[in-house]
Parts: C-alpha cells; structure tokens; sequence
C-alpha cells in the first residue's frame, strides 16, 4: 500500500509543478511563526496558523494584532478609519486551529516555525505527510538544523525546502530559500515566488550548517567570545570597534544578547557534533559557563551584560 501511495503521488504532482502558494498552513504561533502569519496574510494569503492550544493562539493573534496596529498607525497616519480597515481585513485571512492534521488539507504551503529540535520536527512532518494533499510543499524555518534531515520523516523530498525567516518578520526583508539535493526545481521557484509575493528578498541557499547568514554570523560572534577569553579586548571595546569600525548596528555582544545565549549555545553544540574538528565550531568555556548560570541575555535579564 505504501509503495502504491507513492506511486500514485509521483504521478499526481507531475500535474502540478510550479505551485502558486496561496493556501498556507503554519504550524507554530510563536514569534516566528505568528510574525510570518502576519506577512502572509498582509499579502493577500490564507493562513491557518496551528498550535497546540487555544489560548497559545490567542496569544498568537494578539500579538498580529497589536503589530498590525503599529504598522497601520504609520501607514494610515491622517486615516484612521482607513488603518482600522486594513487591519480587519488581514486578520480577516488568519484562521487558527489546535488540529494539525485538519489544517493542512486545504494547504498549498505547510511551513514550520517551532522549537530547533530535530526529532520534534521530524515527527510533525511525518505526521502531516500522510494527510496532506499530493501537491503540498513543506519548508521549515530552522535556522541551524540541516534540512534534509529533517525532510528524511517523509516522503516528498522532492517538496521539501527551507524558508528561513528572520525576527522580526514584519521588519526583516531577507528569506533564506534552502533547498536540498532532491528538491525539485519546481518547488525552489515555488518557495522564491512565494517570498517575492511576502514582499521580502529571497536569496537561494545550499542545505549546508547555518545556510549563509548563521554560517557566517554565529562563527564571528563566537570569536569576538574568543578574542574577550584570551584577553585580547573588553567586551565594550569589541562591541564598540564593530559598530563604529564595521558599521555594523549592534557589537557581537550585545547581539548574543539580544539573539539568547542559550540559542547561540545550542546552534554551536549541533555544529560542534556535526563536525568536530571545524575550528569555526569550538566551544566557548565563557559562553557555556554563562548559560550553565541561565544568564541568556535579554529574556534573562543578564548576559553578557546586565538589563535590570
């Protein structure tokens, strides 16, 4: 029966390469995922946005909500009326639902934005992958976990990609569109045009550690831990050399900061374990010991530096 399945789904997707993403399911109403709900929806998409309780999505829509007015308060200034408007109309496009499985018979696009854990993910998909419609694409927006990896709980690898978002969603024009080495060519232009349709600008990303914009931030920022370690300059100094010396908007500490210590963390424990003898990926005795205190930054009250 399973081989039969495949076979048929083989052939139903021949009819429907080059997917116009319109329907999208996002499974996660956390920041992330309630962040690319509101882009979507802005734009014109149908969205189900998924969690695992009623109140979580409550949350959720909140949150849109009071983004949404933020947006409308500058863009219809002399309109009120018309900024009421516009936010009816894109709450209008998000539906919410606690089932999962439900959400994703209608979906053109199944996006997950949840917890970086490998096995969660690999569960979700694989659940999903028997009830969803054969010409479902499904992308994660894991920011540090290989793809294919992730991909391997299904059976549609051929439609499997990542869109990596960056917070906040609203604000934050890049998209990072990874696809692995079985995803198709139809399903990479999908994923680019359904991030030219948000309004953001995609740049096209191998499935390697980190995509481009991880790969290259997290390794600087554990050497600015480094050069503090090995006494080679105060944090402040460092902070203050990068934002004056590199034009760069926030110092590798205060970025740590304000991305979490225990992410940067966990990001360099996932890369360390994949390769370990990468230089790039050494642990920080420093950053450990602070994570170990739960000092994560800014959610924290205290990282590398203090906010109380």
């Amino acid at each position: 029966m399973a081989f039969f399945n495949q076979i048929c789904r083989s052939f139903s997707t021949s009819s429907v390469r080059n997917v116009v993403i319109k329907h999208v399911t996002i499974i996660g109403g956390g920041q992330m995922g309630a962040g690319i709900a509101q882009v979507a929806a802005s734009t014109g998409h149908s969205v189900m946005l998924v969690d695992t309780s009623d109140d979580i999505l409550k949350k959720s829509i909140k949150g849109i909500e009071g983004s949404l007015k933020r947006v409308a308060k500058k863009k219809f200034a002399d309109k009120p009326e018309a900024g009421q408007e516009f936010i009816q109309k894109v709450l209008s496009n998000v539906s919410t639902s606690s089932d999962a499985r439900a959400s994703v018979q209608g979906a053109d696009l199944v996006l997950e934005a949840i917890v970086e854990n490998l096995k969660i993910k690999q569960g979700i998909f694989g659940a999903l992958d028997k009830v969803a419609p054969a010409h479902t694409i499904f992308a994660s927006n894991t920011s540090s976990l290989p793809i294919t990896d992730i991909a391997s709980s299904t059976s549609r690898l051929d439609r499997f990609g990542g869109l990596h978002f960056f917070n906040p969603v609203p604000m934050m024009k890049l998209v990072e569109v990874i696809g692995t080495s079985a995803t198709s060519q139809e399903t990479f232009d999908s994923l680019m045009n359904f991030s030219k349709a948000l309004g953001k600008t995609p740049v096209s990303c191998k499935d390697t550690p980190g995509f481009i914009v991880n790969r290259l931030l997290v390794p600087y920022m554990m050497e600015a831990i480094r050069l503090h370690e090995r006494g080679h300059g105060s944090k402040e100094d460092i902070d203050i050399a990068m934002k004056l010396g590199a034009g760069y908007p926030m110092g590798p500490f205060e970025l740590l900061d304000y991305v979490g210590l225990d992410t940067a963390k966990f990001i360099m424990d996932g890369w360390s374990a994949m390769d370990s003898g990468n230089p790039l990926f050494a642990q920080s005795e420093l950053l450990n010991k602070l994570v170990a205190e739960g000092k994560f930054g800014k959610k924290t009250g205290e990282g590398f530096y203090k906010y109380k």
